[in-house]
């Protein structure tokens, strides 16, 4: 039976629009329009309890789950929802002990659910350019308790000259321009590698798409993910007028080996034995020097007058 203490965390829940996200302090009260919660009058109780306040609404008190810490963060930049976050943990597969290479940290939503997925012997390397948004992603990362599996990394991998890490399970691109840095991907991949990267456009799609193809990636796949609400009640179920439609399209694919380095080596090779085989063979000529040249006039012969 898990029950709360001092310093826990708990989601106070009143309905799915409004709930707040806490950690336990017992000398604070926390004032909302139902009413005031004592924070000391959950201490002590069980998960799942509920709670009066003063003005006789109750809430629940849950335990949060890394959903409820994704979609209570800070924004610092658009997060990547849950609803996008668990196809790419399904499609590639992400699990306990793997190496998880991130460009573009964001406000480290993904960063942190991705962490909670391969912890305790998997890590999160994230790369990001923008200390601003890297203090806030910290501040989210430390609110989910996954620091401990997380390397943030203030480095921009489009203009590094050598790659920082090797032989990565999985990389998570979250740019503008994600085709730019995937020769770089491509370095610090394992043979069959995920790739996932996050498109909000479809022109994008296309840009990548010509670059996984170019850098020898395959099994590519975009997809774009859309969930809908139902509001199920006695006698009058009907969808939700409130959603979340669309946030991004995802692409996904795998680090292959085309064969065009080693064809590109018999091409070459097969290039420079055909031109031996044609080249002139280079015939040496003796240079004769021309025998001199006499006078064509024949010598007056004498003769011999007889005594």
């Amino acid at each position: 039976m898990a029950k709360i203490k001092n310093n826990s965390p708990v989601l106070f829940f009143y309905n799915n629009s409004k709930k707040w996200l806490t950690k336990i302090s017992k000398k604070e009260s926390f004032h909302t329009h139902i009413g005031i919660i004592k924070h000391s009058d959950a201490i002590g109780k069980e998960y799942g309890s509920r709670l009066m306040t003063n003005k006789d609404k109750y809430v629940y008190l849950l335990q949060p789950t890394m959903y409820d810490y994704v979609m209570k963060i800070q924004h610092g930049t658009q997060i990547v929802y849950p609803k996008d976050i668990g196809y790419i943990i399904a499609r590639a597969g992400i699990g306990d002990g793997q190496k998880i290479l991130e460009i573009g940290t964001g406000s480290g939503s993904l960063t942190s659910f991705v962490a909670s997925v391969v912890k305790p012997r998997g890590h999160v390397y994230t790369f990001d350019v923008d200390e601003n948004f890297m203090k806030i992603a910290e501040k989210n990362i430390k609110k989910a308790g996954v620091s401990k599996y997380v390397t943030q990394h203030n480095l921009d991998l489009k203009t590094a000259k050598k790659m920082p890490l090797d032989e990565m399970d999985m990389a998570i691109i979250d740019l503008g321009d994600p085709w730019v840095v995937i020769p770089q991907v491509r370095q610090m991949l394992k043979g069959s590698g995920t790739m996932f990267a996050i498109c909000p456009t479809m022109n994008q799609l296309e840009k990548l798409t010509m670059a996984l193809v170019e850098n020898e990636f395959t099994d590519i796949e975009s997809t774009e993910h859309i969930i809908r609400n139902i509001e199920a009640r006695e006698g009058k179920t009907r969808h939700s007028f409130q959603g979340i439609g669309h946030t991004t399209y995802l692409c996904f694919a795998r680090k292959a080996f085309f064969g065009r380095e080693a064809r590109r080596s018999a091409e070459a090779a097969k290039v420079s034995d055909s031109s031996k085989k044609t080249a002139p063979k280079i015939v040496k000529k003796t240079i004769t020097k021309p025998a001199k040249k006499t006078s064509g006039k024949t010598p007056k012969r004498t003769s011999k007058k007889s005594a």
